[in-house]
């Protein structure tokens, strides 16, 4: 009965957040929008629309209007009003907004993490760690009420902005608290958790992220995360939902999407900056993840 009134509070205060953030980006075109305060940021969409697939950082976004699919390799995470995503490590994925109008945009709120200030608090508070099995890197929980009044009054600073340098940080914190002993507790908590599955498991990802044009060597890596590696493969899939090679194929693939669209290079010079000795097997993996051969698909996405 404590939580069904939680989630009922937590529905309704949506309301003021979504008033607050429709004021912020009203006027505005479909997109993410800055704000003072550089870790916040705010989505507004006002039909539904799919995000250019991308590499996303440790992040939490909360849906205060509208609802929203995530895809991660082969699954799917929606959520909607006073529901919460949290990205734990760096993934590759792809948004969705389903529900969304002119008169009901999609509204978003979204905040960078950095696991260094989790990591503080954690201390700071002697928070049990937990067990080190792995666990997803990506998760969608009902927000409570408190969540959604810290996401308020972190808003509400922009008003004032001489408050933010002092506030805002505090407020931060008290956002992942919340998170720290919230349902996703554990989760959160692996973060920035030194020696979990999942923190070694960051650490690979960072290499991987900056070496990817590089042959994969499982044993290195493996090395790298301290474990053998076959325990290497099935944590690192237990985090991400998909293996090591799978992973590179998205980076180099997402990375020559962008070579394209931004640099205006064509497919061939695209696969081998990214690592390909195929130009037909870069082609064939290309379409198999966009749905189109190179050339269309660039060619959609300027005309989009």
């Amino acid at each position: 009965m404590i939580q069904t009134r939680n989630r009922e509070r937590a529905i309704a205060n949506c309301g003021e957040l979504a008033a607050l953030i429709d004021r912020h980006t009203s006027g505005q075109r479909n997109g993410v929008y800055s704000t003072a305060f550089d870790s916040l940021e705010f989505m507004r969409q006002t039909e539904p629309a799919t995000a250019i697939p991308g590499i996303s950082e440790p992040l939490l976004t909360i849906v205060v209007q509208g609802k929203k699919e995530v895809l991660l390799n082969e699954e799917t995470h929606q959520y909607g009003i006073a529901q919460y995503l949290v990205l734990s490590v760096d993934l590759p994925v792809r948004g969705c907004v389903v529900e969304a109008t002119p008169e009901r945009p999609f509204l978003g709120f979204k905040l960078n993490l950095n696991p260094v200030q989790l990591c503080e608090i954690i201390a700071q508070i002697k928070l049990d760690i937990g067990k080190k099995e792995s666990v997803r890197g990506l998760f969608v929980s009902n927000a409570d009420f408190s969540l959604i009044d810290c996401a308020t009054r972190l808003i509400k600073l922009l008003d004032t902005p001489q408050d933010i340098s002092f506030l805002a940080p505090m407020i931060v914190r008290e956002i992942y608290y919340r998170l720290l002993v919230g349902e996703q507790g554990e989760a959160v908590r692996q973060i920035a958790t030194a020696g979990s599955s999942m923190q070694r498991i960051a650490e690979v990802i960072k290499r991987l992220k900056a070496d990817f044009t590089k042959p994969l060597r499982i044993e290195e890596l493996a090395e790298q995360a301290n474990i053998s590696a076959s325990s290497f493969h099935r944590h690192f899939k237990a985090v991400t939902s998909m293996s090591p090679l799978q992973y590179q194929k998205q980076l180099k693939l997402l990375s020559a999407r962008q070579m394209m669209l931004i640099e205006d290079i064509d497919a061939t010079q695209a696969a081998y900056q990214v690592g390909y000795e195929s130009a037909s097997q870069f082609s064939r993996e290309y379409a198999r993840m966009f749905g189109a051969p190179p050339i269309r698909d660039i060619e959609r996405l300027r005309v989009a």
